[in-house]
């Protein structure tokens, strides 16, 4: 498939651009260089901060538009996401909490906890927006959760100190700054197992998005394969922010372009480019983010911003 191809070899020019650019600045030849030799100047800035960085945007890319392309077909409903369920905000309120009062809980077990606050916040969007799929009254009801979420974000991280501000940044915005492999080996397990899962249920949530009673009649089960298919997207976007904090709209926008360019709205067809479209979008973002205001980073969330909020009042328009 073109656009798979495609996409994978953007996905690979980020990567080696991620890996260049900044201070010191290399060709991709002295990068290589530096990669493969231990004495070279530049070689712990790569493998230690460059690198790690820029696979773990490629892992969280990948399982934020995977996550918006499994809400937004189960629900039906084009502007679904997880940060406007309320799920990513909801994971960063357990995470931010845990590491502003410094509570034990080691590195690994973040997911599970980062989980349970999206399970508990897209559970109240999703009660309250009850069986409407208006767009606007998802859009309303998840803002107004994220926005409490937010708040107690803000709240949490007041109780500590002053040096809390760029946790604040962190888990309101999202970032990937000053993380390393110990991070990318807590998202990467659960990025890969959601996403078999998602690849078993492409068909299932494939007769979903065509209604319930055409996938009755197609033998799918459609409670079980609804409930089962949210997990899973609440799975990867908690285990995202639980590193990286809610970085809005990735979700939101991967799916729209990869159906854009395969020119299908069918679930399996789109699968593959959505998590290489996520995975760029979020790459060039943080890439943007990185370099420039250099030596000032901007974190990643305000530029996935900058893009997200006119696509969504551009997808609310429609």
């Amino acid at each position: 498939m073109p656009v798979v191809v495609a996409g994978f070899l953007g996905v690979v020019a980020l990567l080696v651009a991620a890996v260049c650019l900044g201070e010191p600045r290399l060709s991709p030849a002295a990068a290589l260089r530096a990669l493969t030799d231990a004495d070279h100047p530049a070689y712990v800035a790569l493998t230690q901060a460059r690198l790690p960085r820029a696979v773990l945007g490629l892992l969280a890319g990948a399982a934020l538009g995977l996550s918006g392309l499994l809400l937004q077909d189960v629900l039906r409903n084009e502007v679904a996401g997880p940060e406007l369920l309320g799920v990513s905000a909801g994971a960063a309120v357990v995470t931010a909490t845990v590491v502003v009062l410094g509570l034990a809980v080691p590195l690994a077990a973040l997911p599970y906890l980062a989980l349970l606050g999206a399970l508990v916040a897209g559970a109240l969007v999703l009660a309250a927006i009850g069986g409407t799929r208006d767009p606007a009254h998802v859009v309303l009801v998840g803002a107004a959760v994220a926005a409490a979420c937010s708040g107690l974000v803000v709240a949490v991280v007041g109780l500590g100190t002053e040096g809390n501000v760029v946790v604040l940044f962190r888990y309101l915005l999202g970032s990937l700054g000053a993380r390393g492999w110990a991070h990318v080996e807590v998202v990467a397990p659960w990025v890969l197992v959601a996403t078999v899962v998602a690849v078993v249920l492409r068909r299932r949530v494939a007769a979903l998005a065509l209604g319930d009673e055409v996938a009755t009649g197609l033998g799918v089960p459609v409670v079980r394969t609804r409930l089962l298919a949210l997990l899973v997207a609440a799975v990867l976007a908690a285990a995202v922010a639980s590193v990286c904090g809610p970085i809005a709209y990735v979700a939101l926008l991967a799916p729209h372009v990869a159906r854009r360019l395969v020119g299908s709205t069918g679930t399996g067809r789109v699968l593959l480019p959505t998590l290489l479209v996520g995975a760029a979008l979020l790459m060039a973002a943080d890439l943007v983010a990185r370099l420039v205001l250099y030596p000032v980073e901007v974190p990643v969330g305000v530029a996935t911003t900058l893009v997200g909020v006119p696509a969504l009042l551009w997808a609310l328009r429609r």
